[in-house]
């Protein structure tokens, strides 16, 4: 008798809610984390579902992309957005975690759960037996390659960068101010610039020495080539947006919009905001300012942000290098791979961007691969849905400019009377998914048993 129904490899966010969603339903779950016996170029800790970028997990509005997909998500009976909103700090209209105790929180549901058994050590190969591989952006280049050679095709790529860390002890409050952009909060500390500290910050950071991508490559042990421009354009290093032109980051992670230093009463040029990181408030992280920049550059550069000239840096920024398959070629939305039907995929491998996404992609996995082993119809999730419209697009996409793709309004179909403004056509567009998806549930009541 075998030890497990299904094997589940990685304990990121995909993986340990794909593996809490089949062992919900009666699998048994054997789950491979690598980690601490080898650990990645970003990980810190052996604790599973630990995030290695930022500590937000994106929007909470309701008629927001991000909000939508939370809203399906706990329709479903994510596991992983529970523990979230139980270790959540505040982010505004966002939903940001400690993240330590969201790494912990999960991990003590995993370990606790009597259908899970957590195997500390590396996947090499491929399972011949059910299975749901959700290795993440840094899966091992053993695991890599036995995934490439089992597609018949290399692996796309991209490099993705992580935002420094400071101790809020260190930031000059007398600068820094607290406000929100798009809320009535104070969630967010701003580091105010005026134009002729902008530019200087601007002309600095251009210059500032980097760590050169074959090194990077080196340090991780890949053999894949990659080139200078090979970064996925939703996470660009602050230091390449800064060489798309001198005004880019003061319309991009630097605009002012909706913000008044009180010092002055006005708008500043331009603003560096900063996001709490933990429960206890202790540490902030630069919003939107990815790097791969030198440690002492980050040091000397982002010193000269006003309210940062005696931060310390509790974490340096650094890149990584993000693993993905052809998923238009290689999987069905139901995330089985075409040519062989009890093989998922989930997270990042797949091409979904964003935490949640990630999360959204496990869950899926986790509930088609109990319902094929109970032989039930695999679920499809309507494409009116974030959740199925991400499946849909990463499955359909062109293959030959195939990239990741994070929760956006774009991908569903559109409205047959939108409204004219934004943000009610957001709200309508997530009406319409979470209406259609509590039908497609209700349809499904007697074998889709949500807690």
């Amino acid at each position: 008798m075998p030890s497990s129904d299904v094997i589940v490899v990685g304990g990121g966010l995909a993986g340990c809610e794909a593996a809490w969603q089949a062992a919900e339903r009666g699998l048994r779950v054997r789950l491979h984390e690598m980690r601490p016996l080898q650990m990645t170029a970003a990980h810190r800790t052996d604790r599973l579902a630990e995030l290695v970028c930022s500590n937000s997990l994106g929007s909470a509005l309701p008629n927001r992309a991000g909000g939508l997909l939370k809203a399906e998500l706990e329709m479903m009976g994510s596991l992983l957005l529970q523990v979230a909103r139980d270790t959540s700090v505040p982010a505004g209209g966002a939903l940001a975690v400690d993240r330590v105790a969201f790494a912990e929180g999960v991990t003590a549901r995993i370990l606790g759960h009597p259908r899970i058994r957590v195997v500390r050590e590396e996947a090499t190969e491929i399972p011949d037996t059910p299975a749901i591989l959700a290795s993440g952006p840094l899966t091992s280049p053993a695991l890599s390659d036995a995934v490439a050679r089992f597609t018949g095709s290399a692996h796309l790529y991209f490099f993705d960068a992580v935002a420094p860390m400071v101790s809020a002890q260190s930031i000059d409050t007398q600068v820094a101010f607290r406000d929100s952009r798009r809320s009535p909060s104070f969630d967010y500390l701003n580091c105010p610039l005026d134009r002729e500290q902008y530019y200087h910050f601007v002309a600095e950071l251009k210059e500032a020495e980097r760590i050169p991508l074959r090194e990077f490559e080196e340090a991780l042990h890949s053999g894949v080539r990659a080139g200078a421009d090979e970064y996925f354009e939703g996470c660009l290093p602050v230091e390449i947006l800064a060489e798309r032109g001198a005004d880019t980051l003061a319309f991009g992670p630097m605009r002012p919009v909706g913000l008044q230093d009180p010092r002055t009463r006005k708008r500043p040029f331009a603003v560096v905001q900063l996001r709490q990181d933990d429960r206890a408030g202790s540490l902030y992280n630069l919003v939107g300012f990815q790097t791969n920049l030198k440690y002492a550059e980050q040091k000397r550069v982002f010193g000269l942000i006003p309210g940062l000239e005696k931060a310390e840096f509790m974490r340096y920024g650094q890149m990584h290098r993000n693993t993905f398959v052809n998923s238009p070629r290689l999987l069905h939305p139901t995330l089985q791979l075409k040519t062989r039907p009890d093989l998922f995929l989930a997270g990042q491998l797949t091409g979904v961007e964003g935490y949640m996404g990630n999360v959204a992609t496990g869950l899926l996995a986790g509930l088609n691969a109990a319902r094929l082993l109970a032989g039930d119809p695999l679920l499809e999730l309507p494409a009116t849905t974030m959740i199925g419209a991400l499946c849909r697009y990463i499955t359909s996409a062109e293959e030959k400019h195939f990239q990741p793709m994070k929760a956006n309004f774009g991908l569903l179909p559109p409205l047959e009377h939108p409204p004219r403004a934004k943000l009610e056509r957001g709200s309508a567009l997530a009406a319409r998914a979470l209406e259609q998806l509590r039908d497609y549930i209700a349809d499904r009541e007697n074998d889709l048993p949500f807690a």
